[in-house]
């Protein structure tokens, strides 16, 4: 089975700069619900990876973030789609822990826990740091244009580095036949 690796906020649901704090601030991005039932429908295994510095910071805990994620998921099972996994950073950016993206951590993590090598796994996001993390992983890292990514790919990011507009787009191009 597939497998595919996806960050959270700016690529599933709508970022925040004053962060997601509950399940009430918690939007799907459209179409991203639904890009993900067809990821499922062609047998590929969703993962979620995610920086959650808001428990550093006191914003929110992991009883919040739990239900955060619930919603998500029931959403996601209303459409017909389901996320297998979810691992999340609850660290700051100076806890200078392996887990927070744009260490790789939370994916050696993954493939230690799945018994497989994470080359050539497709893996979203928004940002500078998901490209990094997927990159020191050996994953195959793609950027979308909602979140932080517009603001990511004007900065610049590493040459052969895919960019959709959204999620939908993406999983449209990785779905596609090959020729």
């Amino acid at each position: 089975m597939p497998l595919i690796i996806l960050d959270r906020d700016g690529v599933i649901n709508h970022d925040s700069e004053h962060f997601i704090k509950s399940s009430t601030e918690w939007h799907a991005i459209d179409g991203s619900l639904e890009a993900i039932v067809r990821l499922n429908h062609a047998n590929y295994q969703v993962v979620v990876i995610t920086n959650q510095s808001g428990i550093a910071r006191g914003l929110f805990d992991i009883p919040i973030l739990n239900r955060i994620h619930s919603e998500m998921q029931k959403m996601l099972s209303q459409a017909g789609g389901k996320i297998e996994a979810i691992l999340f950073c609850p660290h700051g950016p100076c806890d200078n822990c392996n887990c927070r993206k744009p260490k790789d951590g939370s994916f050696k993590a993954l493939a230690r826990r799945l018994q497989i090598k994470l080359d050539g796994v497709p893996a979203i996001g928004d940002s500078l740091r998901d490209i990094q993390a997927a990159k020191f992983a050996g994953a195959t890292p793609i950027l979308v244009g909602t979140g932080k990514g517009k603001r990511t790919f004007n900065q610049g990011i590493p040459e052969k580095v895919a960019v959709y507009n959204d999620l939908a787009a993406a999983v449209t191009e990785l779905l596609k036949p090959a020729k």
